[in-house]
C-alpha cells in the first residue's frame, strides 16, 4: 500500500470534477482527481454531447428547407443518413474513449488516479490499495445515473438507459420511451427524425411537466408531427421480453399495449453516492436506494467542514453548467475567495436550462405557475418567436412563443422562457435580466440590433406597456 498526500481529491472526473480540480490546482494546489470510468463523465460520453449529435442533423436539415434556395435540402431526395449521423455521434465522444481530456489536465499538474475511490476517514481516500489524503478537503463529484423504477420485469428486458439510447451502433425499427422529461423528449426526437416508430409514456398529464404549458404542448404537437404516438397520464404497470432479446411489451394500467424493438428508461437519476463509504460518516443510510447529500450554499457537508460534494449528487441543480458553477464556488471557498456569489440562489429555479427538442424550449427561473406559487405579484407578457425581422431569416414558419414573467412590485423579470428554432442561444441575455435583477427601465435602453430576433425584446417591453 502507497500513501500519497494533497492539498485537495476530488473524487469524480465529470464536468464537476474538473473545473473544480483545474480551478484550485491553476492556483498553485496540489490535486488528486480519482475516476473511475472516463474523464469527462456522463455528460461528455453518454447524455449532453451525444444527445446534441443525434439531434442536429434533423434540425440542421429542416432548417435549410425553411431558408430556401438550397438544393439538396429542397430536392425529394433531401434526407438524412443515418450511418453519417452515427459515425459523426461517434466523433464527438471519440469512441468512448477520453483520451483527448487528459492534456488538459496533465498541464495543470492534477494527478489522476484510477479507480473507486472511498472516503474511510477525515481527508482520506482509498483507491485501491492506494490512500489518499488531503490537507485542506475533499470533493465528491460522483455524478448520477439512470434510476430504474420498480415497474414488474423491466429490470429483467435490459432496458436502454441514456447510455445505451446515445450510443447505439443503428437506429432500431421501433423504440418505446418511458417518461417524458428532458432525456425523453430530447430522444424520442431524436430517434423519431432517424427513421425509428417511437412511442413516449409519461405518467403525468404532459410532457416536460416542469416548464410552461405552451412548451409542453409545443413539443407533444412536433413529436406526432414526426410520426410518435404520445401517451400522457397513464402509468406503465409491467414489461415482458424473453430472456432480454427479441421485442419488448409495455403494459400500461389503463389496459394498453405497446410493442417495441427497444425500451428506454427516462424517469429521472439517482445519485452515485453509494460505495463512497459515506455511511461511516453518518450521512447516507446503509441499504438502497442510493441518496444525494445536503450541503450548505458553499457546497459544504454540514458537521465537516473539510468535504463538499459538487453536481448532481447533491441533489440541488441536476444540470451540467450548474454542477460547474457549483465547482466554481467551492474552488473559490477552498481558496479563501468566497464572496457574494457563493451564496447565489442554487436550488435550481433560477438555473438557465434548455432542451434541444425541435423546437427548442429555453428557460430560466420561474414559469407563469411557479411564480405564483411562489407568492409573487406576477404578470406574463408573450410575443412570438417569429415576430421579428430576425424571424424571417431564422426559423422562419416555425412555431415558437416567448414568455416573460414580470414581478409588478420590483419591476425586474424573475423567468423567461423561448420555444422555436435554435432559441438556446437568445437565453443567455434573459438570464443576465433575470440573475441581475435588471429594471426594466433600465432593460429598456439595451437597444436589440436589426434585423436580428433579439428584437423580440423590443416586442416584450412594448407589450408590457414601456
Amino acid at each position: 500500500m502507497s500513501t500519497r498526500d494533497f492539498d485537495v481529491i476530488v473524487l469524480g472526473a465529470g464536468p464537476a470534477g474538473e473545473v473544480c480540480s483545474g480551478r484550485l490546482a491553476e492556483n498553485g494546489l496540489a490535486v488528486a482527481l480519482v475516476e473511475r470510468e472516463l474523464v469527462g463523465g456522463e455528460c461528455s460520453f453518454y447524455a449532453c454531447m451525444p444527445s446534441k449529435a443525434l439531434l442536429r442533423p434533423a434540425q440542421a436539415l429542416a432548417e435549410a428547407r425553411r431558408v430556401g434556395g438550397i438544393r439538396f435540402a429542397e430536392a425529394a431526395g433531401g434526407e438524412l443518413d443515418v450511418a453519417a449521423v452515427l459515425r459523426r455521434r461517434d466523433e464527438v465522444i471519440h469512441d468512448l474513449n477520453d483520451d483527448a481530456q487528459l492534456p488538459w489536465i496533465e498541464k495543470r499538474g492534477i494527478m489522476l488516479v484510477r479507480g473507486q475511490g472511498t472516503v474511510v476517514g477525515e481527508r482520506e481516500i482509498r483507491v485501491g490499495e492506494d490512500l489518499l489524503r488531503a490537507r485542506k478537503a475533499v470533493i465528491l463529484a460522483p455524478g448520477t445515473g439512470a434510476a430504474m423504477p420498480p415497474i414488474p420485469g423491466l429490470r429483467e428486458s435490459q432496458p436502454w438507459t441514456n447510455r445505451e439510447v446515445t450510443t447505439a451502433e443503428a437506429i432500431p425499427g421501433s423504440l418505446l420511451v418511458l417518461g417524458g422529461g428532458v432525456v425523453g423528449v430530447e430522444m424520442a426526437t431524436a430517434y423519431a427524425s432517424l427513421g425509428a416508430r417511437v412511442t413516449i409514456v409519461e405518467a403525468v398529464p404532459r410532457l416536460i411537466a416542469n416548464e410552461e404549458e405552451f412548451a409542453s404542448d409545443q413539443v407533444k404537437d412536433a413529436l406526432e408531427t414526426l410520426g410518435a404516438e404520445v401517451v400522457l397520464g397513464v402509468k406503465a404497470t409491467a414489461v415482458r421480453r424473453e430472456e432480454g432479446k427479441g421485442p419488448v411489451t409495455l403494459e400500461l394500467e389503463d389496459g394498453r399495449t405497446f410493442i417495441g424493438d427497444e425500451l428506454l428508461v427516462a424517469i429521472g437519476r439517482t445519485p452515485h453516492t453509494d460505495g463512497l463509504g459515506l455511511e461511516e460518516l453518518g450521512l447516507m443510510k446503509s441499504d438502497p436506494p442510493a441518496q444525494s447529500v445536503e450541503v450548505d450554499d458553499t457546497m459544504r457537508v454540514p458537521g465537516h467542514d473539510w468535504l463538499y460534494v459538487v453536481g448532481d449528487a447533491n441533489g440541488r441543480v441536476l444540470l451540467t453548467h450548474m454542477g460547474k458553477y457549483q465547482a466554481r464556488l467551492v474552488a473559490d471557498h477552498i481558496l479563501g475567495r468566497a464572496g457574494e456569489t457563493s451564496v447565489l440562489r442554487s436550488d435550481g429555479r433560477l438555473s438557465p436550462r434548455v432542451i434541444f427538442t425541435e423546437p427548442q424550449v429555453a428557460a430560466v427561473g420561474h414559469t407563469l405557475k411557479s411564480a405564483e406559487e411562489a407568492g409573487l405579484n406576477v404578470r406574463a407578457v408573450e410575443t412570438s418567436t417569429e415576430g421579428s425581422a430576425g424571424g424571417s431569416f431564422v426559423g422562419h414558419g416555425a412555431p415558437g412563443t416567448v414568455r416573460i414573467v414580470v414581478d409588478e412590485d420590483r419591476r425586474v423579470i424573475v423567468g423567461a422562457t423561448f420555444t422555436g428554432v435554435d432559441v438556446a442561444e437568445s437565453l443567455h441575455a434573459a438570464t443576465i435580466a433575470v440573475i441581475g435583477e435588471v429594471p426594466l427601465e433600465r432593460l429598456w435602453h439595451a437597444v436589440p440590433c436589426f434585423p436580428t430576433r433579439s428584437e423580440l425584446w423590443l416586442n416584450l417591453l412594448e407589450e408590457y406597456g414601456l
